[in-house]
């Protein structure tokens, strides 16, 4: 049952913040926790028609689109399935970092810039519409709500994002103190501060727990360690996002915690693309977003076949994501889950982890910590960070003639302010960066092992 604060804050709190904002979130969730029900084959026309209206409309507005449309002869009214999509060629981070002005819509609303690494170690600065955002919030408070948790219950948020930990200015600290929402930085897991994340999430006692799961399981292990009770905390579910869940992962989380882990798949680009539910489907969020998977060549792969996970978001048509390939691997189902919810399911994301990486003092800090440093800097096309050990890490850069030599000196002292001063930091500059043997890239690999149930003092020294 809703307590009177949550009621207060998703009945009337949150929708006035959403409201002087702009946004749709409120009546868009409504229509979603409708539209997840619906028969199969209403929710599949509902697409076709969503599809063929949001290419219509990026076709007339979107430069980029438009010049596409007409030289592939492309009929957004002729759409009438979501294969469709497949006679469009892909979007990739290449041709959107070419093409970011003609990407904008003539006329468009407001747009707020993003700039992520991806799980492909390349830069990529691109924009955000109103729509969009609603979209994802509306998609997101669906899958709380799926699990008993809403807008107003206390939560816990463990992050490192700088977008959410340096833009904590006095409104928005406001609003998160109102919504009771806790965030708690992700990049440094030292002993001491374990200690007071414990402390923290145990004084707050949150319905919901919300981070990496590199990250909470780390915090699990350390409490485990320390022999602090955790599960009686009455912890409703701990939702993990932005790397891969790996079983060990999950299961302490939720030994620890009490609670299910449930786990999401999205990101800052591609949008909030599944979430699982409580009989574990990894749910589509199909009414806003289309999933294909395809093999190497770019051909399209059968369900339950791997394949590169390509998404289109349709409440992108300020600045659209059409066929987006996302650098993943995953697996598309084609069974409905038992839940009675007819929205697609993703039975496998296979790819994009993010490694931790150590510091010299043993001080475990998320890979994004480094990432930082490298991917906002003018000129680097692509980037991998290599830790080969505790005294050495080593930094590869892709560059054009818009790189500063001398930004070389700066990502290595704020590496080593990162990871001590003693520690020699390799900066170099290369033509090519190959992927894994797997033929996955990753962005940052640590030779430092640490697993899901280390804590930072008790780190292998590489």
């Amino acid at each position: 049952m809703m307590g009177l604060y949550t009621a207060l804050c998703a009945n009337f709190l949150f929708p006035l913040h959403e409201r002087l904002k702009h946004h749709d979130s409120v009546a868009l969730r409504r229509q979603l926790e409708d539209s997840q029900r619906w028969p199969a084959d209403r929710l599949a026309q509902y697409r076709i028609e969503r599809l063929r209206a949001f290419l219509g409309q990026i076709g007339r507005t979107v430069p980029y689109y438009r010049d596409l449309f007409a030289r592939e002869g492309f009929d957004p009214g002729k759409v009438d399935t979501l294969a469709s999509l497949q006679d469009l060629p892909f979007l990739t981070k290449s041709v959107i970092r070419a093409n970011v002005e003609q990407l904008k819509a003539e006329g468009h609303g407001p747009l707020s810039r993003y700039n992520t690494g991806g799980s492909s170690g390349e830069p990529l600065i691109f924009y955000i519409g109103k729509s969009r955002k609603s979209h994802d919030v509306a998609a997101k408070w669906r899958a709380t709500r799926w699990w008993g948790v809403d807008i107003g219950d206390p939560e816990l948020v463990v992050w490192g994002s700088p977008v959410e930990l340096g833009a904590q200015d006095r409104v928005r600290q406001l609003r998160d103190a109102l919504m009771r929402s806790h965030l708690l930085p992700a990049f440094e897991m030292s002993p001491a501060n374990l200690d007071r994340f414990v402390d923290t999430i145990r004084r707050v006692r949150p319905a919901m727990l919300f981070g990496y799961p590199s990250s909470l399981s780390l915090i699990a292990g350390h409490a485990r360690k320390k022999g602090v009770s955790m599960d009686g905390l009455g912890i409703k579910v701990a939702f993990v996002t932005s790397e891969r869940l790996y079983d060990e992962q999950r299961a302490i989380i939720g030994g620890v915690f009490g609670c299910p882990v449930a786990n999401g798949y999205g990101a800052r680009d591609a949008g909030f693309i599944a979430h699982e539910c409580p009989h574990g489907s990894l749910h589509i969020s199909a009414e806003d977003i289309i999933v294909e998977t395809v093999d190497a060549e770019g051909r399209p792969t059968a369900p339950g076949v791997a394949g590169e996970l390509v998404v289109t978001h349709m409440a992108t048509a300020d600045f659209p994501f059409v066929r987006y390939r996302t650098g993943d691997v995953g697996l598309l189902s084609q069974d409905l889950c038992s839940c009675g919810r007819t929205l697609p399911v993703l039975s496998e994301v296979q790819g994009r982890t993010t490694d931790f990486v150590v510091a010299h003092d043993g001080t475990i800090m998320h890979g994004l910590a480094l990432i930082y440093s490298v991917r906002d800097l003018q000129g680097v096309e692509c980037f991998k960070i290599v830790q080969q050990s505790l005294d050495r890490t080593e930094v590869q850069l892709v560059t054009n003639a818009q790189f500063d030599p001398a930004d070389e000196q700066k990502i290595a002292r704020d590496f080593r302010s990162r990871l001590g001063e003693q520690v020699e930091v390799a900066v170099s500059q290369v033509k090519e960066i190959m992927p894994e043997k797997s033929g996955k890239f990753r962005y940052v690999v640590s030779h430092v092992k640490v697993s899901a149930t280390d804590s930072p003092d008790s780190a292998v020294k590489g």
